[in-house]
């Protein structure tokens, strides 16, 4: 039995050493490169981070920094990915959690790194590859290892104020994507299409089903997203078979018109997460790839990726609910009122806060030790034994057949003139109307108003008396806010902050 995410990059290397493992716009890296390099920056970054501490890696995603992660597990320690184009005071608090006095970079980062006033070492990354291998110290390293070592860490933000470092272990990763990769029948034929950030666990599907099964993981340009037809051709040139992507990425090309320019011949699976997929979106997809396998995904940082799934496999109609399925193998997935009673699939429709236990938990928030008492507690169901679960702060409830749906955040549940409402209704409603592309539902708690943004060719006064007829009259918006097009975090996710920011100003 594996116990460290370097063995699918090893047994990879041995099987497929002269495949590509990785390469982005300007470069690529065979798997047996890849070890290699791994392996010299492995030793070079031995000699600064001590086993189990945090590597911060001031860089973007590339065959270069996929290298830099590799090498950090070598030395027995974990990465974190800075993202180099964070405001200076967000990249400043990550290092303050961190404690680390030393970092890795690149030459191309490097005067963007000087910026922030740095004062401890700076490692620079086209050294630490031309370091010497020390087989001894490396196999040194290895023997300490244990499965539940810290492999990876990704900063959410904290209600504090303070982001938060979400830290993943060996062991949540390798029952993870033993399980996904399975499951969706990705092999050593299959070409990965990443888009997502490489500090966000989207792309931890990417890069470790790509190590596992011996596929060529393709890092497209972020700039591309921004250009579908650049985007499109980069999918077919490249022969991407697999779609691993935030929903905003999707609908970015279905918004667009893409297909229109050209359809990628290869692609057979498109695997989707972060937010409700829009059903508009997903049918304009459908109907361009109709032999495509189309799977919505669920689940948070905390959780390893994703805790469920389902395969669509029907069609829906624009204000459908699509289904979060059932859990992924290994991991219990449950509902608990407001009370910490269980709710189960015999009680259709009810809602409750979704819960996580089983190895896929992450192992805590790095230095945070209130937050984590916070997140990950005891199962109140369970009196007998330590059973540490994830309180999603995710409100879910079952459908007829048994398939957990998303209903809305906890924190997006409003009481509006005396009614408790979940502003993701409001939007499942706007789908319904035909003229709204996308449309995302805030609450201005001070003002008490409902203000709805939204992209379509259809103005105010109509589109509220058409969600009127689709809404009882204390949920339709007090107010609404036409966009061409929503604003979005670098997670690829609709940035709320900023259209609240924008509705206030």
């Amino acid at each position: 039995m594996k116990k460290n995410a370097l063995e699918y990059l090893e047994e990879s290397a041995m099987r497929f050493g002269d495949k590509v493992a990785f390469a982005d716009a300007e470069e690529s890296c065979t798997f047996g490169e890849l070890q290699d390099r791994a392996e010299r920056i492995g030793t070079a970054l031995a000699a600064w981070f001590p086993v189990r501490k945090p590597v911060p890696v001031f860089m973007e995603k590339s065959v270069e920094t996929i290298g830099v992660f590799m090498g950090a597990l070598y030395a027995g320690a974990f990465y974190v990915l800075v993202d180099t184009k964070h405001p200076a005071a967000r990249i400043r608090q990550i290092l303050d959690v961190l404690q680390s006095d030393v970092i890795v970079t690149s030459e191309k980062y490097l005067k963007d790194l000087q910026k922030l006033d740095f004062t401890g070492k700076i490692l620079m990354a086209e050294e630490l590859a031309r370091s010497e291998k020390d087989e001894a110290l490396l196999a040194r390293i290895r023997e300490q290892a244990l499965d539940v070592d810290p492999l990876y860490g990704n900063f959410t933000s904290g209600s504090t104020g303070v982001p938060k470092c979400v830290v993943v272990g060996h062991r949540s990763l390798l029952d993870f994507i033993d399980c996904f990769t399975e499951i969706f029948g990705i092999t050593d034929q299959d070409v990965l299409g990443n888009q997502a950030p490489w500090d966000f666990d989207v792309s931890v599907k990417d890069i470790y089903s790509g190590l596992k099964t011996g596929a060529t993981v393709q890092i497209i340009p972020k700039q591309y997203f921004s250009f579908p037809m650049k985007l499109l051709d980069f999918l077919e040139e490249r022969q991407v078979t697999t779609l691993i992507w935030a929903v905003s990425a999707l609908c970015i090309v279905s918004t667009l018109n893409g297909f229109d320019y050209r359809v990628p011949g290869k692609i057979r699976r498109v695997l989707f997460s972060g937010e409700m997929m829009p059903v508009k979106h997903l049918n304009i997809w459908r109907s361009y790839l109709p032999d495509a396998m189309f799977v919505n995904l669920y689940g948070p940082t905390e959780i390893t990726c994703n805790c469920t799934w389902y395969l669509v496999d029907r069609e829906y109609e624009p204000g459908d609910v699509l289904p979060m399925g059932k859990a992924f193998p290994n991991e219990k997935v449950f509902l608990l009122d407001e009370e910490d009673h269980l709710i189960d699939a015999s009680q259709p429709d009810v809602r409750g806060e979704l819960c996580v236990s089983g190895s896929a938990l992450a192992l805590d928030y790095y230095r945070n030790p209130e937050q984590t008492r916070k997140a990950f507690v005891q199962n109140p169901l369970n009196d007998c034994y330590l059973e540490k679960i994830y309180r999603t702060g995710d409100l879910a409830y079952y459908n007829k057949e048994g398939n957990l749906c998303f209903s809305s955040r906890k924190d997006f549940q409003i009481k509006h003139m005396g009614h408790r409402i979940e502003l993701g209704e409001i939007d499942t409603a706007m789908e319904k109307i035909p003229e709204v592309r996308r449309s995302c539902t805030i609450f201005d708690a001070e003002a008490q108003k409902i203000v709805c943004f939204y992209e379509g060719e259809i103005e105010r006064r109509p589109l509220a008396k058409a969600l009127g007829g689709l809404l009882p009259s204390f949920m339709v918006p007090n107010a609404f806010r036409q966009m061409e097009a929503m604003p979005l975090n670098k997670n690829g996710k609709i940035d709320r902050k900023a259209l609240m920011d924008y509705y206030i100003s």
